[in-house]
């Protein structure tokens, strides 16, 4: 369980740090903050999952309790995950109001944080 544990959090770093290079190439504007963005971005990580950053603090949660193997840990992990979760909404929000039906659109082609149905996505999107 450890060494799954282990396997996750790496792959939570990735969804974690991808999405600052990401919008440093497409969606960072000149001398603002990556987070400034202006474009909707819809490349790179983007193009798997809507929200890659929030999908790396619940898989970090979900890997913690598996290195751990501690009931305490996996009580705040779950409480971690339901957080993060909940925050996705929020985020859906405020990027309806700043870029409205473009991003309605990029909705119904990339899933929220499910990076499995992300990736079949894409790979059939590129296959057309």
């Amino acid at each position: 369980m450890r060494n799954i544990g282990w396997i996750i959090l790496m792959i939570s770093a990735i969804f974690g740090w991808l999405p600052i290079f990401t919008f440093k190439k497409w969606g960072k504007p000149k001398g603002r903050g990556y987070i400034r963005t202006t474009v909707l971005v819809d490349r790179g990580i983007y193009a798997v999952v809507r929200h890659p950053q929030y999908l790396a603090g619940i898989l970090m949660a979900l890997a913690l309790p598996l290195i751990a193997q501690h009931w305490i840990v996996a009580i705040l992990g779950a409480i971690a995950i339901a957080i993060y979760y909940a925050n996705t909404f929020n985020e859906e929000k405020s990027a309806i109001e700043k870029f409205g039906e473009e991003y309605k659109r990029y909705r119904e082609s990339v899933p929220r944080v499910n990076f499995i149905a992300g990736f079949a996505r894409l790979l059939r999107r590129r296959r057309k």
